[in-house]
């Protein structure tokens, strides 16, 4: 089995129904176990800034999918959920980024894994830490030390909903 850590994140809509709705796409497909959530987190927009404040978790999937088909999944999810890409960074019905795929180093056209940029935001190494701390990889222990030298008060990132697992969430509806 592969773990996955993906991240997700909304801003427009109804913003917690529309991480519900992906979640629960995620957990319809073959294949795919979403195994553990992290609680909520409301982030400023980084990037295009003039847009409303974004609700992000993570979360681990246990699958037997390889990389580039879990990414096809994330796509479809976004897809199914009805999202559209307009403005780099901008305003968006879903996002699901794929950040870590076990402790694989991946670097094709279409996907490189860990995320590119993810050592760089606090809105995704927030909600990753919460719920990986389990997980040790060199990969992991970069995310720790990235987010260690962050202002996080200067981020924009506070805790939204504290999520205890994904039944719960998903029940939330």
């Amino acid at each position: 089995m592969n773990k996955v850590y993906l991240s997700l994140g909304t801003n427009m809509g109804e913003r917690e129904q529309n991480l519900q709705l992906a979640v629960q796409l995620l957990k319809e497909k073959p294949h795919v176990t979403v195994k553990t959530i992290s609680s909520i987190y409301e982030t400023a927009p980084v990037g295009y800034v003039d847009q409303p404040a974004f609700l992000n978790i993570a979360l681990e999937i246990e699958t037997s999918h390889p990389a580039m088909d879990m990414l096809k999944i994330c796509q479809s999810v976004e897809n199914e959920l009805g999202r559209v890409r307009e403005i780099r960074w901008g305003p968006r019905i879903i996002d699901l980024d794929i950040l870590l795929y076990n402790n694989d180093n991946i670097e094709t056209e279409q996907l490189i894994v860990p995320h590119p940029r993810m050592f760089e935001r606090a809105f995704v190494l927030v909600p990753l830490l919460e719920m990986a701390n389990g997980f040790q990889t060199p990969q992991v222990e970069r995310a720790k030390s990235s987010l260690e030298s962050m202002d996080l008060a200067g981020e924009g990132i506070t805790k939204w909903k504290t999520l205890n697992s994904v039944e719960e969430f998903l029940r939330e509806e």
